[in-house]
């Protein structure tokens, strides 16, 4: 049996969860554009809103589900141009960075090992979306959930997470957004 050239880890269904959600943009007419950032008053802690895939569903579906759920605010993905390594629909072309416009794919992915807590790996994707309601909607967080939504201008949404990780998925979101991108607001 040969194995492949390059190394890889597989992991099979009850070793790793699923798990997506979205830098939410607004623009707001006295504070120009702004992203909605969560704190959650359990651990006292500032972050994205995300959430486990539910079985069944895509993980674009999750994305936005969960962020709804966690803000309160309605919102869909944003088509924007962005450099991505996906192929355009029935291309079998080289596997090259290109940058494309009106796309919705994922920005970042994060691979956590939590294989310390006898977990396996957690997968989150990250997508940019916008707010598609100016009212928040109550009662949309599980009863666990004990999540503050505000929003906050751009530029210092970056600041306010509490992780690495977070910070820098709000900033490379936020250079998506500025590269041409802003008019979808």
């Amino acid at each position: 049996m040969t194995s492949h050239v390059y190394p890889s880890t597989q992991y099979f269904s009850s070793e790793f969860v699923v798990s997506a959600g979205c830098v939410l943009f607004r623009r707001n007419d006295s504070q120009g554009i702004e992203i909605c950032v969560l704190h959650d008053r359990n651990k006292d802690e500032w972050m994205l809103p995300k959430g486990r895939k539910d079985c069944g569903e895509s993980i674009e579906a999750a994305a936005v589900r969960e962020t709804f759920e966690e803000t309160g605010y309605p919102c869909a993905l944003l088509p924007v141009r962005m450099p991505t390594r996906a192929p355009a629909p029935g291309v079998n072309g080289p596997d090259a960075v290109a940058v494309v416009q009106g796309i919705t794919e994922p920005i970042a992915v994060i691979v956590r090992d939590l294989s310390a807590m006898g977990r396996g790996i957690k997968i989150v994707w990250w997508y940019i979306a916008r707010a598609t309601g100016e009212e928040r909607v109550l009662g949309t967080q599980t009863e666990w959930e004990a999540f503050d939504a505000e929003w906050v201008p751009a530029d210092v949404a970056a600041e306010r997470m509490t992780f690495q990780r977070d910070r820098e998925t709000v900033g490379r979101a936020l250079e998506i957004v500025k590269d041409g991108n802003e008019g979808a607001l």
